[in-house]
C-alpha cells in the first residue's frame, strides 16, 4: 500500500488528518509532519524521514503537502530527488484530495497513479456560493460518475448500496461509499424530505463531482424500479433515513439483497445497543421482517470498519427495551 504523509505549517495536516479519520475510517501508513514555530527546517526533515520509516512500504511515498515552495514543500522535495521514480508530490492539499487518495488506495499501487488521479479532487473541492461568481467553465466535472448519466437507455437499475442513515447524504457517504460503490445517481428515498424544500434542495447540492443526487418519495421510488427501459447503465445508491421506508421499498418490488446499516439516530423511547444504532419496538420487528424477507445486514459506517453483527445488535436491543418496560 502506498504510503501517506500529509506535512504543513502549523497543525494543519493534524487536523486535516483527524478530518479524513471521521469520513473514511482509521487508515494505515499515513502520518501528519508538521513544522511548528519553534522548529526549522532541519526539524522537519527529521520528522519526514521517521514517517517514511514508519511505512510498510517505502519504496511508494506519496507527500500531500499545503503550500507549493513553502518550508513543507521544500524538505519533501529534497527527500523525493532520489526516490522520484516512485514518490510524488502534491501541494494544495485539502481534505477531498486527501479523501480522494484513501479510496485510490484500494485499487492503485504506485504514488505516481494516486498523484495524477486525485488533482481533479482536489481542483473541484474548491467551489462558491453564489455560483455566479465560478468561472464559466468551473461546473465542468470529471468524478467517477461524470459522463455515466446513459439516460435513456433501455434496462433497469443496478442497485450498488442501498443504505440507512439518518443523516442521509453526508461526508462519509458522498466520499468513502461513493468511491467504493462508484454510483452514476445517488438516490434519497423518503416521503419527508421529499416534502420539504430546504433538505431537498441541500442533499442535490452535497453531490459529490459527476454524481447526481435525487429525492423521491417511496411510491415513486418503486415505480421507478420496475422501468425497464430507461435506466440501464445507471448505478444507483438508495439511501433511507429508517427500516420503515425500507421495508415499504422492498415490498413494493425494489429488489434489495443487503442492507446496509450505518446509521440510525437515538430519540425518546429507543435504546442504543451500539454507538450509531438506536432502536424502539417497531425498529426491531421491522429488521426482523426485512430478515425473513431474505435480506442480509452490512452493519459499519464506512467501507473500512468491521461488520457488526445484526443479530446481536437487535438481541441486546430488545433484551434493553424489556429493562425501560
Amino acid at each position: 500500500m502506498v504510503g501517506i504523509i500529509l506535512a504543513s505549517h502549523g497543525e494543519f495536516a493534524e487536523g486535516i488528518l483527524q478530518s479524513g479519520k471521521m469520513i473514511f475510517g482509521e487508515q494505515e501508513n499515513v502520518k501528519a509532519v508538521t513544522l511548528m514555530p519553534s522548529e526549522g527546517p532541519d526539524d522537519l526533515r527529521a520528522k519526514l524521514k521517521d514517517a517514511i520509516a514508519s511505512f510498510d512500504n517505502q519504496d511508494e511515498v506519496l507527500f500531500l503537502v499545503d503550500l507549493w515552495g513553502g518550508t513543507p514543500f521544500n524538505q519533501a522535495n529534497m527527500l523525493f530527488e532520489e526516490h522520484k521514480d516512485k514518490w510524488a508530490i502534491v501541494a494544495g492539499m485539502n481534505l477531498p484530495m486527501l479523501i480522494e487518495a484513501y479510496g485510490a488506495r484500494l485499487s492503485m499501487e504506485s504514488a505516481h497513479e494516486i498523484a495524477a488521479y486525485i488533482l481533479n479532487a482536489g481542483k473541484e473541492g474548491v467551489k462558491v456560493k453564489p455560483e455566479e461568481l465560478e468561472p464559466a467553465d468551473a461546473g465542468k466535472t470529471s468524478g467517477a460518475g461524470a459522463g455515466q448519466s446513459n439516460a435513456g437507455t433501455p434496462g433497469s437499475f443496478e442497485y450498488v448500496l442501498a443504505r440507512i442513515d439518518s443523516r442521509l447524504l453526508h461526508g462519509q457517504v458522498a466520499t468513502a461509499w461513493t468511491k467504493t460503490v462508484n454510483p452514476t445517481r445517488i438516490i434519497v428515498v423518503s416521503d419527508d424530505v421529499a416534502r420539504d424544500k430546504l433538505r431537498k434542495n441541500l442533499i442535490t447540492q452535497a453531490s459529490p463531482p459527476g454524481v447526481k443526487a435525487h429525492v423521491v418519495p417511496v411510491d415513486h421510488m418503486i415505480k421507478l424500479a420496475k422501468d425497464d427501459q430507461h435506466f440501464g447503465g445507471q448505478r444507483a445508491m438508495l439511501l433511507f433515513e429508517n427500516p420503515k421506508d425500507v421495508l415499504r421499498a422492498v415490498e413494493g418490488g425494489i429488489p434489495l439483497k443487503t442492507i446496509n446499516v450505518g446509521s440510525m439516530a437515538h430519540s425518546l423511547g429507543k435504546v442504543q445497543p451500539s454507538k450509531v444504532l438506536a432502536f424502539n419496538q417497531e425498529d426491531i420487528d421491522i429488521f426482523n421482517k426485512l430478515k425473513q424477507a431474505g435480506l442480509n445486514f452490512d452493519v459499519r459506517k464506512v467501507p473500512n470498519d468491521s461488520k457488526a453483527n445484526m443479530d446481536e445488535i437487535l438481541k441486546k436491543a430488545q433484551e434493553e427495551l424489556k429493562k425501560l418496560k
